[in-house]
């Protein structure tokens, strides 16, 4: 299938998707919680992603939901709360620019849906009998309510009316800006890599001599970012670091361990890249090669 009609085929699961939870939103039953009619009409959304996802057997359906669905939530959040203007502005500009970059970074690397991501197979071949509940469960559902919940800090910042402490909003926005540009980064300088890569090379180059994941430290830069807002707004709820704490217990302990077991089961001369660059945190190499 050709990358064309793979994403006219993705876009069409997407706004079916979007159109349920609408329509959750505007005829469903109200819970009396703004959060809490969000994240059934999350949810909805993502059992249709699912059944695109079941339908052409490729869980890839839902890589972009990732990015896809967070500045819905938030505009939808913004227009029915009553949370202070510049902290509002703030947060709005960094989440939309986070989620361009990120969902145009899905769209440059998307193959089509001939292609799907090596670890989904691999969970559904070790679930075994289990497999669509793995699918269904660890694939679809465990993502999206892990964002909701790094999300809840940008609902508190947009939905709280008291000023608050407007100087953390505008550290926020900076710490967050600057974790999207160092993400852009990284993810331009693995492309421009893979491109021209000879059989084997490792990449070691530019900020991956400085961390050999900057993409996921640069991701959870902007999840702290966005916890920092909702900090700003309520400034004694050290809780909603809870969704920040979850990404960053994911790469560490699940995302980064698979990424480099299969890169060292590939490409050996990636043990000299273990040995040489941090894992997660950036800091400068003894040695930049030239």
């Amino acid at each position: 299938m050709s990358k064309a009609r793979s994403l006219w085929i993705v876009a069409v699961a997407y706004l079916i998707a979007v159109a349920v939870a609408a329509a959750w939103l505007l005829w469903g039953p109200d819970t009396g919680w703004l959060w809490l009619d969000t994240l059934i009409a999350d949810v909805l959304a993502t059992l249709v992603v699912f059944a695109f996802s079941r339908a052409y057997g490729n869980s890839s359906f839902y890589d972009a939901y990732w990015s896809v669905i967070p500045p819905l939530l938030l505009l939808y959040w913004w227009s029915q709360g009553d949370g202070d203007p510049l902290r509002s502005a703030l947060l709005v500009v960094l989440v939309m620019v986070w989620a361009v970059r990120l969902t145009g970074n899905w769209l440059y690397a998307f193959p089509g849906l001939h292609h799907e991501d090596w670890r989904y197979p691999m969970f559904r071949e070790r679930a075994g009998r289990w497999e669509l509940v793995v699918d269904l469960v660890a694939i679809h559902l465990i993502p999206t309510l892990q964002v909701f919940l790094a999300m809840v800090p940008a609902y508190v910042a947009v939905t709280a009316p008291q000023r608050g402490l407007a100087w953390l909003s505008v550290v926020a926005f900076v710490l967050g800006m600057a974790a999207v540009a160092l993400e852009f980064t990284a993810d331009a300088q693995m492309h421009r890599f893979v491109r021209d890569r000879r059989p084997g090379q490792v990449m070691d180059r530019g900020l991956w001599a400085w961390s050999r994941h900057p993409n996921y430290f640069g991701e959870f830069g902007f999840w702290f970012a966005v916890a920092l807002f909702g900090v700003a707004a309520w400034p004694t709820a050290c809780w909603l670091f809870a969704g920040a704490a979850a990404m960053l217990a994911m790469f560490l302990g699940a995302s980064i361990p698979m990424m480099e077991e299969r890169s060292l089961a590939r490409r050996p001369d990636y043990q000299s890249v273990v040995d040489r660059v941090p894992r997660f945190v950036p800091r400068p190499p003894a040695k930049v090669r030239a």
